[in-house]
């Protein structure tokens, strides 16, 4: 039983059921009949003393209490099956094959630093590095191609451990463009002169961040062409056809004669650190984004350390 109350299969019909609204979707979700369906919430409305739903021939919605039962019970469900997740990844250890991906040269001493301190503490679980694009990096972790990418942040809709790294904002312009000339520029700035664009499917969180739509005073940006890899963007910007922001490190991995990076004065920093799909929280993913965090910021890694570091989810 998972509870005084209920058998774990009413608290999954009833559940199933307030998510579809619907009896035949929650039938073939549950792998049951419809009948089955409905007899179980008959025998928990006769339970509880009311009706849970409200049955129509076109329609099947919730009543007050039904809304009410569903809240109250979601997040204890939720908590049982994350609890049985704790135990069977307790039992069965670190093992098996971890896929991390890195996005960019940047990336991958990190990685590298990571996998190794992993390894060494969960020798039985082998570490696949793969490096991914801009075009499919949120896809590589959507369909499980990778289980672990070290990216920047926000990355819209994932699990996110701590920011590992730090780094200044430069903007990135052409060697003949006027601005090269600065010792350093107002994010201002970017109000004046066309921002070269990230492909439509990086992450838009990513995109608020690093090619905003507006500057702080609230003028509008000009939107400039999109580059479908990210030396791409670079290009286009030392062809003159827009400016860039971009972090610290892109300097060094991406030094260009035709390119000038120039410090934004006003900017906050850009944090870089390991996101994943929250529905993988497996143990493997916990105990690698740990190694991490011991590897960079315990002075194992190159690169620069996060000065402030978030508990990993």
């Amino acid at each position: 039983m998972w509870g005084d109350m209920l058998e774990r299969y009413e608290l999954e019909t009833f559940l199933t059921l307030a998510e579809e609204l619907h009896f035949g979707r929650t039938a073939e979700r549950l792998h049951v009949t419809t009948g089955r369906v409905s007899h179980v919430v008959k025998g928990l409305e006769r339970r509880i003393g009311a009706p849970l739903f409200e049955r129509t021939s076109r329609r099947v919605r919730l009543t007050a209490i039904g809304e009410r039962l569903a809240d109250d019970l979601r997040p204890l469900v939720d908590g049982i099956e994350e609890a049985v997740r704790r135990a069977t990844d307790a039992g069965r250890g670190v093992s098996g094959e971890l896929k991390v991906a890195f996005l960019g040269e940047w990336g991958a001493p990190v990685v590298s630093a990571a996998a190794g301190l992993f390894s060494r503490r969960h020798p039985d679980c082998t570490v696949r590095v793969v490096e991914v694009q801009l075009s499919n990096s949120r896809a590589s972790l959507l369909d499980g191609s990778v289980d672990l990418l070290l990216a920047s942040y926000p990355f819209d809709g994932m699990a996110c451990g701590p920011a590992l790294l730090t780094e200044r904002r430069l903007l990135a312009v052409s060697a003949s463009h006027p601005l090269a000339r600065h010792e350093s520029v107002s994010l201002e700035v970017l109000g004046d002169h066309p921002v070269v664009q990230y492909p439509a499917v990086t992450s838009a969180g990513f995109k608020r961040d690093r090619t905003p739509e507006r500057t702080p005073s609230g003028r509008p940006v000009p939107v400039g062409p999109a580059g479908a890899t990210f030396s791409e963007m670079l290009s286009l910007v030392a062809l003159g056809h827009g400016v860039l922001p971009v972090g610290e490190e892109t300097r060094r991995y991406h030094p260009r004669p035709d390119l000038v990076y120039v410090p934004f004065h006003d900017a906050p920093p850009i944090e870089r650190g390991f996101v994943w799909l929250e529905a993988n929280t497996i143990a493997r993913v916990r105990e690698f984004v740990r190694a991490a965090t011991d590897a960079v910021l315990g002075g194992q890694s190159p690169g620069r350390a996060a000065q402030s570091v978030s508990v990993a989810r």
